[in-house]
């Protein structure tokens, strides 16, 4: 039998939690060591404020007086025709360096989509099914064997998904990659509140626990040896991107060398929205800081300004793309802590009844406090915005069917194949609505760039794609 530490057990009280203790008891000593693990990690001395501030209290989000919209760098603009081509020079220069790596956050599962695994293993192929990670896992290859370098790919997983992630690697053999060269890692928790504050019991021996959010790449990057690997590597620069969207460009060349040529410690991809509702966050400027406010809390007669062309003021949409310099997480993650705001969901959340039996709630029981990786943007002295074209780098997986689902992923994938082919003199079926008649399916780890399918497309003698065709290639 275990004993609690009296200093612990001091801290709880003082933080009016004592009940998670209930049970303790009761519990055989495996039990008694999972919840005196969980009871350890938490800040007991900052709970207290937690709840009032984020439970007891519903946080309200004030938008700043002086909030503009942000400017960026557009994605077709004559002007900085020579800045776009150093950028592109240099970012080159540092990726055959070896000073940029990628950051997949892959945390998450693909409930939504109707699949018990982590979101990352679910076939995304519109042909062949190969997965999500084996798109980021052949760009890297391809990448790497492009500029000559290794590149080192960091993968942020949850407590309830890293051992079927990494399992998922083994079995296929990390995709051709080099085990030593893919680092996992997992992101933080953070307790669930009732609606009172008080701490949940999901079970005897274990507090309901859910991942602190995105926020907590940077903070987990520090505690889990990674930042300190990238120095080992070499690793300046970061290209950060989550785990659903497989068109995404892994590492961007323009994207790196503009932030570099900037100066600056984060840069962050632009989307055109495509309405003043779309459910992207907003590029937004206050005191002089580069900020996002969710497409939730921009109030409505901000979200529908317009410019005297007819165009939204505030047009400026967040894709959750970044490249971020690592000395701007080793500055913000000093001493081993980050404090970025809370988030609050309301959620339904097990629980123990007073019975000690397991209750699942049919309706909202609950507050989950997640942190957002945008609320670091204006802690960075340097942010550089960059616009990148829909169709080529954003193509979501987050439903099942309709706006930002498997179906439009799938057709979005095959149609930039299209669209890659076709520059490179092959012929497309498209038909009088200028509508692909083809499902087009190329090897990520053959194809990275428009410049890569021509090439390719050359090399294999392609001439044309017939209607109707299902094509891997």
């Amino acid at each position: 039998m275990l004993k609690i530490n009296g200093d612990l057990k001091e801290r709880i009280a003082a933080a009016g939690q004592l009940h998670v203790l209930q049970y303790f008891d009761e519990l055989d000593d495996a039990g008694q060591e999972t919840l005196l693990s969980q009871l350890a990690d938490i800040d007991w001395e900052a709970l207290p404020e937690l709840a009032e501030q984020y439970v007891l209290h519903r946080p309200e989000t004030v938008i700043p007086e002086d909030l503009s919209p942000a400017e960026y760098y557009r994605l077709d603009d004559g002007d900085n025709f020579d800045l776009y081509s150093d950028a592109d020079e240099l970012g080159k220069e540092l990726i055959a360096s070896g000073k940029v790596c990628c950051l997949t956050v892959a945390g998450g599962q693909g409930t939504r989509l109707g699949f018990d695994a982590p979101k990352g293993t679910y076939p995304i192929g519109p042909v062949t099914d190969r997965s999500l990670f084996e798109y980021f896992a052949g760009s890297i290859r391809r990448l790497g064997k492009k500029y000559g370098v290794v590149i080192p790919w960091y993968i942020m997983t949850s407590p309830i998904n890293r051992a079927a992630t990494e399992k998922f690697f083994r079995e296929k053999k990390f995709f051709g990659l080099a085990e030593s060269d893919v680092f996992f890692f997992t992101q933080g928790t953070m307790p669930a509140f009732d609606l009172d504050g008080k701490l949940i019991l999901s079970a005897k021996d274990s507090l309901a626990l859910a991942p602190d959010g995105h926020g907590g790449t940077l903070l987990a990057l520090r505690r889990s040896g990674a930042l300190d690997k990238m120095v080992r590597d070499g690793s300046e620069y970061v290209s950060y991107f989550q785990v659903d969207n497989p068109l995404v460009d892994v590492i961007s060349p323009r994207f790196a060398g503009l932030l570099a040529l900037q100066k600056a410690e984060v840069g962050a991809i632009v989307l055109s929205k495509t309405g003043p509702f779309e459910k992207l966050g907003n590029f937004c400027v206050s005191n002089g800081r580069t900020q996002i406010i969710e497409y939730s809390d921009l109030p409505d007669v901000l979200a529908e300004r317009r410019n005297d062309d007819g165009s939204l003021q505030f047009s400026a949409g967040s894709p959750a793309i970044h490249v971020f310099a690592r000395s701007f997480i080793e500055r913000l993650t000093a001493g081993n802590s980050l404090k970025l705001p809370w988030h609050r969901a309301d959620k339904k959340i097990p629980f123990l009844n007073e019975c000690g039996d397991t209750v699942t709630p049919d309706a909202p029981n609950g507050v989950k406090l997640e942190s957002f990786i945008f609320d670091a943007l204006p802690m960075a002295e340097k942010v550089v915005l960059l616009e990148g074209d829909r169709a080529k780098i954003f193509a979501p997986t987050k439903n099942i069917s309709g706006v930002d689902s498997v179906e439009s992923c799938r057709r979005m994938i095959s149609e930039r194949n299209a669209s890659r082919l076709a520059a490179a003199g092959v012929i497309m079926p498209y038909n009088e609505d200028g509508v692909l008649d083809a499902v087009i399916e190329i090897d990520p780890a053959l194809v990275a760039d428009d410049e890569d399918a021509f090439e390719f497309a050359g090399e294999i003698g392609l001439c044309r794609i017939l209607p109707g065709q299902k094509v891997v290639l």
